[in-house]
């Protein structure tokens, strides 16, 4: 018996495991789709990083003073040629154009972009360079593309093509820098250009000139582009045809596990098992696509890959602190509210009119209320009495012994020779044949007497008559009324309204203190 037993735990845990495995791997599976989905919804406001793969430290912008910092190299490959695509990026043309112009005028002048981003060269070989770039900026083609420049830098600003990007505040970075770089009387973007793009300024230092633009304006015009808006009125994002694969395996994976769990859970429908994996449903919605960041926790959770239970215990805890709160407050009030509303209806001087008419069903021909009335008062007279007999006789001494020391013959009697101590044995005598007489009495009154239980029975009954009777007064019964109003009001407004301000999280904190002393 032992070995099969060892048999079953053993496929147990191998079937145990194996479905620990499963759930990994899907886990594993959806958090690769949700980075995905971070990455897509994070590239066209990251793409200026994807695009430079570099970070700028210590920038910063207050007021009139900016400051770029230093760029820091990030070593990532550039995927802005494999995924510009997928947003429907393309480069805008008359960006694209300025550039490829900039890049003709390089051309002409026969300078390696190792030459202009500067290097170690001798202060000869510098001079050397700065006589043949000046005899080159003479030439006809140059002076075509400086006109090519002009235009294109003051349609640059007239038209502002960033505004399809929505990077308006790129253009005017190139401007502020622009005018930093060439300053005029007129503080004119359009006049720094002019004047940048000029055989006289770029006579003056070609490689310094270029070198600024190459560094400081031309990463601002890569990162310009023209993306178009497709039938639905949104931008063009084909990231659909990349998460397609996931929806496929996901819709299969859940339509598969729902039925299953259909299959082995008995009176649990196929809709009812879709409903258990509610959260799975947000991995096959294409819209609001980081709500997925619900099934992948949950996932994670489920694979062991995290561990949830501490924030587990505090959401349910945090739960139940204000579902208490409200449910403890609504019940109470909705109670005395109608405990009020059935006074103020007369419902409370019915009950005491009707009280002698209405037939009382009794299920087992026994008066309760004068049968307790008899248990407590016997446990009082046989149980509590005798041990507190000695208390009882000292009280009723001290008292007696009070009183007749306040009377003149008693205390004439003291002064009488020999007769001073016989005041105290007279005071106990008296108090003891007292409590004897009525613990006698007490005794023989609970002895069985079925006369003696009508007559305690009739009592009872009288007196609830009484009572009945003298509540239904109407002076008496508008009264009490008024007062049982007033009062259940006064308990609502001091007791149980002040619920809602008590510090919940206390009461579970005394809670699980007593559950951990339980516990021990």
């Amino acid at each position: 018996m032992s070995s099969l037993q060892r048999l079953i735990d053993t496929k147990s845990q191998r079937k145990i495991s194996r479905t620990l495995w499963f759930e990994r791997i899907m886990a594993i599976l959806a958090l690769l789709n949700l980075i995905l989905v971070f990455f897509d919804l994070t590239y066209v406001p990251l793409r200026n990083f994807w695009l430079h793969r570099r970070i700028q430290v210590f920038s910063f912008e207050i007021g009139p003073f900016e400051s770029e910092g230093f760029p820091v190299p990030i070593p990532i490959p550039d995927i802005t040629p494999l995924y510009d695509p997928i947003k429907g990026i393309e480069p805008y043309r008359d960006t694209q154009l300025y550039l490829e112009t900039v890049n003709e005028l390089q051309q002409e002048l026969k300078l390696p972009q190792e030459l202009i981003t500067g290097g170690l060269r001798s202060p000869e070989v510098e001079q050397q360079l700065l006589v043949k770039l000046r005899e080159d900026l003479r030439s006809p083609e140059v002076e075509v593309l400086l006109a090519e420049l002009r235009d294109r830098s003051e349609d640059m600003i007239d038209t502002n093509p960033f505004q399809v990007a929505e990077k308006t505040g790129t253009l005017e970075r190139i401007k502020n820098r622009i005018r930093a770089e060439v300053p005029n009387e007129e503080d004119s973007a359009k006049e720094a250009f002019l004047q940048f793009w000029s055989e006289d300024y770029l006579a003056e230092n070609p490689l310094q000139k270029l070198n600024f633009f190459n560094e400081e304006i031309k990463p601002l015009l890569e990162t310009n582009y023209y993306r178009p808006i497709g039938e639905t009125g949104d931008f063009v994002n084909y990231f659909g045809v990349i998460d397609f694969p996931f929806f496929a395996l996901f819709a299969t994976e859940f339509l598969a596990r729902t039925w299953f769990i259909s299959r082995r859970r008995t009176g649990v429908s196929w809709l009812d098992a879709m409903l258990w994996r509610w959260y799975d449903i947000f991995l096959l919605i294409p819209l609001w696509r980081w709500l997925r960041i619900i099934p992948v926790t949950i996932r994670l959770d489920q694979a062991k890959l995290i561990d949830l239970s501490a924030i587990q215990k505090q959401a349910r805890q945090g739960f139940v602190a204000e579902i208490a709160g409200e449910m403890t407050q609504v019940v109470v009030i909705q109670v005395i509210s109608e405990v009020q509303r059935s006074i103020r209806q007369g419902e409370f001087a019915n009950w005491l009119t009707q009280r002698e008419v209405r037939p009382y069903i009794d299920i087992n021909n026994t008066d309760e209320v004068a049968t307790l009335t008899k248990l407590v008062m016997q446990m009082t007279v046989y149980e509590v009495l005798p041990k507190i007999r000695p208390d009882v006789e000292a009280l009723l001494e001290h008292n007696l012994q009070k009183i007749l020391n306040q009377s003149p013959a008693y205390q004439r009697l003291e002064q009488l020779p020999g007769l001073g101590a016989f005041g105290n044995q007279l005071t106990e005598r008296l108090v003891k044949e007292i409590t004897q007489a009525l613990y006698d009495g007490l005794h023989k009154a609970f002895e069985e007497d079925p006369a003696g239980d009508q007559l305690l029975q009739q009592l009872i009954k009288h007196l609830g008559e009484a009572y009945g009777t003298q509540i239904q007064a109407a002076k008496t019964l508008t009264e009490i009324q008024s007062l049982l109003t007033d009062l259940l009001e006064e308990v609502k407004i001091n007791y149980v309204e002040r619920l809602s301000e008590e510090d919940l999280e206390e009461i579970l904190e005394q809670t699980r203190a007593l559950r951990q002393i339980a516990q021990r």
